[in-house]
């Protein structure tokens, strides 16, 4: 099973869109299971349901950061090339699903009760979030295998 469908299976198991896909990428370089699970946790629903930027994008974000992040203050280059990955990550996203904003890609509130309920009626995590999840990590891997 390659990354993008562990991460979907993450999901589809429970762990929020972008424990799902930051785990998946992590354990593959080396970060334990429980560990990456934790980091990402309140990332989903656009930051705790709060529907800014897409969990699956965040947890791609916090991947990029792991797999080519610099630890130096004065690491320019790095640094650059963070924010380059980052940048043709999104553009990539946002192509595919024209947002990177939980609002807009769902098109209900998660705020609320009644707004996941109809998420969930009208099967969105599935048909939505899923599909953002596995795109998230296809792209994640095509840009920083690229490089």
């Amino acid at each position: 099973m390659g990354e993008a469908e562990k991460a979907v299976q993450y999901f589809n198991d429970g762990f929020n869109c972008s424990q799902a896909v930051f785990t998946a990428v992590a354990e593959k370089a080396g970060i334990e299971r429980e560990l990456a699970l934790k980091i990402a946790s309140g990332f989903g629903g656009g930051i705790a349901r709060m529907q800014k930027t897409c969990g699956a994008v965040t947890g791609a974000i916090m991947a990029i950061g792991y797999l080519h992040g610099h630890i130096q203050p004065d690491a320019v280059q790095q640094k650059e090339q963070v924010y380059e990955l980052i940048h043709e990550f999104v553009n990539r996203f946002t192509q595919k699903h024209g947002s990177i904003k939980c609002s807009e890609l769902l098109g209900y509130s998660l705020q609320t009760e009644e707004g996941r309920k109809l998420v969930k009626e009208m099967n969105l995590f599935e048909t939505v979030c899923s599909k953002c999840v596995r795109d998230a990590v296809l792209i994640l891997e095509d840009i920083t295998l690229s490089k």
